[in-house]
């Protein structure tokens, strides 16, 4: 398959181990053809392999970072004269290897989910577009030209779709499905055109020998026509990562996935759309003016806040879950946008800083969200609700997957020592350390950001202190109480390595960190020193060890010692602590109804930021009276940019198409007539 590579590598090179594992991921359709009828060895046979493809994705990935080097190889692929480059260098191998953790863990997990599914299911399609998706996701990330990248592109879309219609019997999947693949293809669209106005100008637009994205990075780009191919990139992408105003699809589509694949679209599909900003941005155009990189931080900074905004009115879990993706990709963007205008005013050593907090926060979403995702698939399936209203007192039948799910949300929180603190600090340390910029609006914009993303982690942490306590504590909240179970082994240990790599993350940054700033010095031409000689690999110490540092083991260790002497008091005399009856103001006659449930927390959240969104909220009475009977609350909270935004424009396609339909009348002279003017057109313009 491969006719050359550059430069010459062992028989082992890692872009060969990743090539050969990517092409394993298509042994499973082999099995559902041979074993489909044998349901659950299929199963674990299919996601065995699929946890092995990746478990080996990552290990090439690990060494190609470690090494730093850039491997590149053509296969005779594609179109004539137009073969398929593929390149693995240390931005490239980082992604791989977020894709591939995940994977691995989401893989492990997906045997017992998989298994527990109806057996009406179409569990054989299911397991056919879950590899495609994943070997699409790791093509994307080696492609090192137009075509290629494009084609992956569309295989991850077409794959990812099917995935999300999986219940296709279902109306709301098939809407969700169907705005998911619009968005899709409208970003792909832009994608092309950029790569087409970045190709067109290496070759002075006379053939297509600039396709490839090693002529694009030789060429010097005119800055307006790089203005162009920048803004149709980054909004091309910005539609697949969920970017405000783009963010529609994601909260529709996220909730009808089967979990596993909501794990993977939220964990690591978005992260393809940041490695193509990042990849055109830094890598190809290369040069570029400070609005470009204040554009990216204010967008940011708006999906950051209108993100966790969304996501606290939620009590659909699923659907919390996956405005938090959109809040998430704005603290990417924030550092991405940091590291733009850095490198726009000479400040190499800041932007290396702003650059791998955003890649430091690229991978600890994909553990932490892929994380919460799992759980939440393992609450679903115990539960068989997604409304958070109708949970409670999870915390006694499933406790193994309280405690990771309870991992999830410290870390998405920001708070140490899991690994979403270290990251959201390094993007506080950029705003922070960063000296005085000469630009007036820059002045005021850093400090304002740093204050969103101050406040946008506070609301993070608000909105996961409700989902945890409204599904996990207290009582069962939901009017008929099925018969719950923990998950099975094979998803606790899915959940439980994704939980572990999130404390190992926070606990050993400045040793992941070192192992990254490789990617900082191809990009910017700086590197972040994260330890010393004096701290050693235990303190984080971006710019400055005297301005700002960090250690996770220490503050582990810290919060480890204050829990165990905290129990040492409690436990140490028999009969210290005591169990009494619930009560509530002296009233312990509590029943289920007077607790707090989703709605209600979020409350006081509504009242204040109420403006921002289109809710309508009603009691209504079942009686006359003082005291009616039978009470009913209602509450309906919408998008207000699907309504400013996406709604016109939907009743104007309709308008339009219902207007063209008239043309079609079934009257077969109107038909001639139409081909005759047609020709005679044709022939007065030629």
């Amino acid at each position: 398959m491969m006719a050359r590579i550059v430069p010459e590598v062992s028989m082992f090179s890692p872009i060969e181990l990743l090539l050969f594992s990517t092409i394993v991921f298509l042994v499973p359709m082999l099995f559902v053809m041979v074993i489909g009828n044998k349901r659950r060895l299929m199963i674990s046979v299919s996601f065995s392999i699929s946890a092995a493809a990746s478990f080996a994705n990552v290990i090439a990935a690990i060494v190609a970072l470690a090494r730093g080097t850039t491997q590149q190889v053509i296969l005779p692929l594609g179109l004539p004269a137009l073969p398929f480059h593929l390149r693995l260098d240390p931005l490239s191998g980082f992604f791989v290897f977020v894709v591939g953790l995940l994977s691995f863990f989401v893989s492990i997990y997906s045997m017992g989910y998989v298994n527990g599914l109806a057996a009406g299911k179409p569990v054989k399609r299911l397991i056919v577009f879950y590899n495609i998706f994943i070997a699409a996701m790791f093509m994307v990330c080696l492609a090192d030209d137009a075509l290629c990248f494009l084609v992956a592109w569309e295989v991850m879309a077409a794959a990812s779709y099917f995935l999300v219609i999986f219940e296709d019997g279902r109306s709301e999947n098939r809407r969700a499905a169907y705005l998911y693949m619009v968005m899709a293809h409208i970003g792909a669209v832009l994608i092309l055109l950029s790569f087409g106005v970045l190709a067109g100008v290496t070759t002075g637009f006379v053939n297509f020998t600039g396709y490839t994205f090693d002529a694009m990075r030789q060429a010097k780009t005119p800055q307006m026509w790089a203005a162009v191919a920048f803004l149709l990139s980054f909004f091309g992408f910005a539609a697949k990562a969920g970017v405000i105003p783009f963010h529609v699809w994601l909260p529709e589509a996220h909730p009808v996935a089967p979990s596993n694949v909501s794990a993977l679209m939220s964990g690591v599909m978005l992260k393809t759309a940041i490695y193509g900003m990042i990849r055109v941005t830094f890598d190809i155009i290369r040069v570029f003016p400070l609005w470009w990189g204040t554009m990216v931080l204010v967008l940011g900074l708006v999906s950051a806040v209108m993100g966790v905004l969304y996501a606290l009115m939620q009590h659909d879990l699923k659907k919390l879950l996956a405005y938090h993706s959109v809040e998430n990709i704005g603290i990417i963007l924030i550092g991405i946008g940091l590291s733009m205008i850095f490198t726009s005013v000479h400040l190499p050593a800041m932007a290396a800083l702003a650059l791998l907090a955003a890649l430091y926060h690229t991978m600890n979403h994909a553990m932490f969200k892929g994380l919460l995702f799992m759980g939440a698939g393992a609450v679903l399936h115990a539960t068989h609700e997604r409304n958070m209203d109708e949970m409670g007192g999870l915390i006694h039948q499933m406790p193994w997957t309280s405690a990771f799910f309870l991992v999830g949300c410290v870390s998405i929180s920001a708070l140490p020592p899991f690994n979403g603190f270290v990251s959201e600090w390094l993007t506080f340390q950029a705003f922070l350390l960063s000296p005085s910029l000469p630009h007036p609006l820059m002045k005021l914009l850093i400090p304002l950001g740093a204050a969103l993303l101050a406040l946008t982690g506070a609301l993070a942490a608000a909105c996961f202190v409700k989902v945890f306590g409204v599904i996990f504590l207290g009582n069962w909240r939901g009017h008929n109480k099925p018969v719950v179970s923990e998950s099975g082994w094979s998803m606790r240990i899915g959940m439980g390595l994704a939980a572990l790599s999130c404390l190992c993350l926070g606990v050993l940054p400045a040793v992941v960190i070192d192992w990254m700033d490789v990617i900082a010095n191809r990009l910017v031409h700086s590197e972040l020193v994260t330890t010393s000689g004096v701290y050693g690999w235990m303190w984080l110490t971006p710019v400055d060890p005297e301005r700002a540092s960090y250690s996770g083991i220490l503050v582990l260790i810290g919060i480890a010692a204050v829990c165990a002497i905290t129990y040492l008091l409690l436990h140490v005399h028999p009969g210290k602590i005591s169990r009494v009856p619930v009560w509530d103001c002296g009233f312990k006659m509590l029943t289920q109804r007077m607790q707090y449930n989703a709605v209600s927390f979020s409350m006081p959240f509504r009242r204040i930021f109420g403006f921002l969104f289109d809710i309508k909220e009603q009691t209504r009475q079942s009686g006359p009276g003082a005291f009616p009977g039978n009470p009913q609350y209602y509450l309906r909270i919408r998008d207000r940019i699907w309504g400013l935004l996406y709604k016109p424009v939907i009743n104007i396609v309709v308008f339009l198409s219902r207007k063209a339909g008239m043309i079609q009348n079934g009257r077969i002279h109107l038909y001639l007539i139409y081909s005759f003017v047609t020709i005679i057109v044709l022939l007065l313009l030629l």
